[in-house]
């Protein structure tokens, strides 16, 4: 990770909002208030010591979704935003199409990866091997249900989510995670975040309960 950018991360807490992209057909402002209020008393109870920054990992700009939603979280808070994308060789796309609104520090999948190995070497292949152990579990399932595998991306986003946390765990010292919804469907990207927690990468601590704004709350 470049020096300026590892040393200014560095000095924030950061928060991952974590969720459904634009088919999500709820009011964005609905979810944002919610989530602004399950994370006010979460901080209450366990207030970060470093000034917060929310990480969003390359959607674009919709009208609703988690790219509606982290943007109305951020400026409730009056905190700006990291943009994490995937390397041009991964997905030459992810970084062209991302929102840059609000972003006042920009990383790549590549320098996350460079920071979790600088600490444990053996950590990128065991999340590695956890993601796809958890992607056979599901295609496998998928399979039993008659349903089609789980596109490709779905790994290297996957990788993106968990090893992005890691790294700020790791540099941070501390982060916070929430997600959009209380129920995550168990073939959504957002589902691998059980990677992080069996490996130990991040504490169940650090992640905020949703509860519930109505009947339809889940991540598909």
């Amino acid at each position: 990770m470049p020096k300026d950018c590892h040393s200014k991360l560095a000095q924030y807490h950061p928060v991952f909002i974590e969720g459904m992209g634009n088919y999500d057909e709820r009011d964005p402002v609905v979810v944002a208030d919610h989530l602004v209020g399950q994370l006010t008393k979460h901080w209450a109870k366990k207030p970060p010591v470093k000034p917060r920054i929310i990480v969003i990992q390359g959607d674009p700009v919709a009208a609703t979704g988690i790219s509606a939603i982290t943007p109305l979280v951020a400026n409730y808070f009056g905190i700006t935003r990291c943009l994490v994308c995937l390397d041009d060789h991964l997905a030459d796309y992810h970084s062209e199409n991302a929102d840059r609104n609000n972003v006042d520090i920009e990383l790549r999948y590549s320098q996350m990866v460079q920071q979790v190995s600088n600490t444990r070497a053996d950590i990128l292949s065991r999340i590695e091997a956890s993601v796809d152990n958890q992607l056979a579990l599901k295609n496998a399932q998928r399979e039993r249900q008659g349903k089609s595998q789980l596109a490709d991306y779905f790994r290297q986003f996957a990788l993106l989510q968990e090893v992005s946390k890691a790294a700020c765990m790791d540099l941070c010292k501390g982060i916070t995670v929430i997600h959009t919804a209380a129920d995550i469907s168990e073939f959504s990207v957002t589902s691998f975040y059980t990677v992080g927690l069996a490996l130990n990468l991040i504490s169940a601590n650090d992640m905020v309960n949703f509860g519930s704004i109505g009947s339809n709350d889940s991540v598909d």
